[in-house]
């Protein structure tokens, strides 16, 4: 297996067996992403800044290191994309904000120096919805991010950028940002595994904040492997293999009088429990009775305009110009909102995260949707309750994990995403999936 297709479709955990065995090595396939990256970007517009010739400088260094039986990591040679929130030295770092346009990082935020360390190629940044505030990646200044897999429909966001550049087989793994749920969403619409590891497990230092209180740094990838593979060079660090689900409990909770959402949606998740049953979970009608997804959306979302405001004050004090008037109506209602309405979203916040990681207690791993419904037409209105699956392991901080779940009549991915507080057993529960 030597061609194009097999290269751009090997995905990161892919890349190192076809190095190590002399089947290609990472200038061929940093080539391939980056020729790929100019025949197809102009459709789907993920990248915002390619970076071809240091691209080009690194992929040869790791060529040398592989030749040499002397590779860095696993991670050596493997071609990533950066969200643009994402701090990469020498490289515009913007947030998908027009006002920081112009703004160049000094030094690479910690996951991307890491990456960088264990031998990984950073091709450039990718697109995102403006500020992290918003699932469509429709950008008013960076443009609109299609879906590889339908032409028309959004790829998700925040981190739309980095989804659609792993989908359209553009980088071979890509780091996102996720506040209520900006990596899984986007990956559920293209098909793809999209992790969160707990909370600060990978840094947030050179992260430009949409909330402090419930930004996570995460990882799309073709597969659980990737998605692994990644977070651990990027600072989540590794986890044991979990041998055998036998015996470990599964929630699934029935959430339809809480979420709106489709039958295919719901047949997805119980097909997906229904495998995990087979190969030995047992089943456990644990649940949080009290959680109502909408008013906990509604909290987060009012946190993350607050927090957002702040991060953006000094910009905002001096001008306003670079702001969309959509972002910063969004900012300045969260400001207006009298101090005893933001302190009980916190407090409310807060509870839940107690609540959430009592539950987790009780069970191995939580099985839900990803999202409501599958990505839509940008002419479509953009449905309110995206986040409503996701944002529940944003608000308790734990690792979660959005995988494949076949297609909907329509022929667009359906997703199913673990939940749980143990890393490890959430990716093994991912990977049995897969």
């Amino acid at each position: 297996m030597t061609d194009a297709h097999m290269l751009h479709s090997a995905g990161a955990a892919g890349l190192a067996a076809l190095y190590r065995d002399g089947t290609t090595d990472p200038v061929a396939v940093t080539r391939l992403y980056l020729d790929r990256i100019a025949a197809l970007d102009g459709r789907v517009r993920a990248y915002t800044q390619v970076l071809a010739e240091p691209a080009l400088a690194a992929a040869a260094a790791s060529a040398a290191r592989w030749a040499a039986g002397r590779p860095l990591s696993a991670m050596d040679g493997v071609p990533i994309a950066v969200k643009a929130n994402i701090a990469i030295g020498g490289a515009f770092w913007h947030a998908g904000i027009g006002a920081y346009r112009d703004r160049v990082a000094v030094t690479d935020a910690d996951c991307v120096a890491r990456l960088r360390a264990a031998g990984a190629i950073i091709l450039g940044t990718v697109n995102m919805h403006e500020g992290a505030l918003g699932a469509t990646t429709d950008n008013v200044w960076f443009g609109r991010t299609e879906n590889p897999l339908k032409a028309g429909y959004t790829a998700g966001g925040s981190s739309g950028g980095s989804a659609a550049a792993v989908a359209a087989g553009l980088a071979a793994a890509a780091l996102g940002s996720d506040t209520m749920g900006s990596v899984r969403i986007p990956s559920a619409y293209c098909g793809l595994a999209g992790y969160k590891p707990a909370r600060r497990a990978i840094s947030l230092e050179g992260v430009i904040p949409l909330s402090t209180t419930l930004d996570h740094v995460g990882v799309h990838g073709h597969s659980v492997a990737d998605c692994a593979l990644v977070a651990t060079h990027a600072g989540a660090g590794p986890v044991e293999p979990v041998a055998s689900l036998a015996g470990l409990t599964l929630a699934v909770p029935d959430w339809r009088a809480r979420v709106e959402a489709p039958a295919p949606i719901w047949a997805a998740r119980d097909n997906a429990a229904a495998a995990l049953l087979d190969l030995g979970m047992v089943s456990s009608d644990a649940d949080m009775q009290s959680y109502q997804p909408g008013q906990a959306r509604r909290m987060g979302l009012l946190v993350s305009e607050v927090e957002g405001l702040n991060a953006h004050a000094a910009q905002l004090a001096e001008s306003e110009e670079g702001f969309s008037a959509g972002f910063l109506s969004l900012l300045r209602w969260g400001g207006k909102q009298p101090a005893t309405r933001v302190a009980a979203a916190y407090q409310g916040l807060d509870e839940i995260k107690l609540g959430g990681l009592a539950w987790l207690d009780r069970v191995d791993a939580v099985l839900l949707p990803t999202a409501p419904q599958t990505a839509f037409p940008f002419t479509d209105p953009v449905p309110a309750n995206q986040a409503d699956f996701t944002a529940l392991a944003d608000f308790i901080g734990c690792p979660a994990i959005a995988v494949p779940a076949g297609l909907s009549p329509e022929g667009l991915p359906l997703s199913v995403q673990v939940i749980g507080r143990d890393a490890a057993i959430v990716l093994a529960v991912a990977a049995a999936l897969e």
